[in-house]
């Protein structure tokens, strides 16, 4: 069944069980609210009188509109106004229209719990690998390198070179280099001294 109800300077086609936003009625959330202005009421494609007709609703909320805003202004006067605007409105339930109430829907029913018990049922442990199965994955790697790191990398022993005696000439060469490293730049090339290098012989 349907109705066409008037409120708030609207006209809105409900059903049993539907939801509408309305312009803002007194009462709060979970209220019942009775409309009494009824236009016109029918089933299908035939029309009932709407003499005594109500049409129950419930307040699901109170709730706003989209703000709005309202901007004014006179050019060359200065003159600039701005407002913001929420309109107040009401969300409601349609419970019933006269006799003809909204249908239950069945809530989802609990699952029945498992044969034999609540609890469930624990996982089965699995079987210990046997002993083919435990020497088929633990299987040493042998290590060809031996662990002494002087064993991996054999050296000749290298026989020890004979001392010089110590008065010997090659023992007595690195002093003498060391002696000559040590002597100052010969003078033969340098310049002669200011006085002598003008000087000319006296006549007789």
């Amino acid at each position: 069944m349907f109705a066409v109800v008037r409120t708030g300077g609207k006209q809105y086609r409900v059903a049993p069980g539907d939801k509408i936003v309305v312009e803002k009625l007194a009462g709060e959330a979970g209220q019942r609210v009775d409309i009494t202005d009824v236009l016109l009421a029918g089933e299908g494609s035939e029309l009932r009188s709407v003499e005594g007709l109500t049409v129950a609703a419930e307040i699901i909320a109170q709730a706003k509109a989209d703000k709005v805003t309202v901007f004014k202004k006179r050019r060359r006067h200065n003159y600039r106004r701005k407002k913001g605007h929420r309109q107040q409105h009401t969300i409601l339930r349609i419970v019933a229209i006269g006799d003809d109430k909204a249908e239950k829907k069945p809530g989802k029913a609990a699952k029945p719990a498992e044969k034999g018990g609540s609890e469930p049922k624990a996982k089965a442990a699995k079987p210990a690998p046997g002993p083919s199965e435990a020497a088929a994955v633990e299987q040493p790697t042998p290590n060809p390198a031996p662990s002494d790191e002087a064993a991996a990398n054999p050296q000749e022993p290298v026989a020890d070179a004979p001392k010089p005696a110590a008065g010997s000439k090659k023992a007595a060469a690195p002093a003498k280099e060391a002696k000559g490293a040590a002597k100052p730049a010969s003078t033969n090339n340098a310049a002669p001294a200011k006085g002598a290098a003008k000087k000319t012989p006296k006549a007789k």
